[in-house]
């Protein structure tokens, strides 16, 4: 998910939260992707034309990190948040956490790291994205 670069619309993504056992996947952003490189966030895509929030949330995680339906002990939404970049564009972020048993994540192309943490632990990510603190509050991993 891109929240800095584009202009002036209105884009939709998911941001989807991965929780086992009480910790939460932080993904780290690969260098051959085109923004966020090296940065710490969650699973993040655009709403694609046609699809529900879920549908693509379900997406994501099987492209992103190989976890699909039937590896989900949960699907559960979060709050939507209505985020605004530097350029001055609108996001509407539909949030969801992924609840899973299974530890090893199958990544992407798009992220070079994943690191299990428990939430209140985050902020040792210093290289994490702006967003993403709102993101893990809009799914009730943070406290508000």
């Amino acid at each position: 998910m891109n929240i800095v670069r584009k202009s002036s619309a209105c884009h939709s993504v998911v941001a989807v939260v991965i929780k086992r056992h009480g910790k939460i996947a932080m993904l780290k952003r690969s260098r051959r992707v085109g923004h966020d490189r090296g940065r710490w966030h969650c699973v993040t895509g655009y709403l694609e034309s046609g699809a529900s929030p879920r549908d693509q949330a379900l997406l994501e995680l099987a492209e992103e990190t190989g976890l699909t339906d039937a590896d989900l002990l949960e699907l559960g939404p979060g709050e939507k948040l209505i985020l605004h970049d530097e350029s001055g564009a609108t996001w509407t972020v539909h949030t969801f956490t992924a609840v899973t048993s299974k530890r090893r994540l199958s990544l992407d192309w798009e992220h070079e790291a994943c690191r299990w943490t428990v939430p209140h632990k985050t902020a040792r990510f210093a290289n994490r994205v702006s967003w993403l603190d709102s993101v893990l509050k809009a799914t009730g991993h943070l406290n508000r």
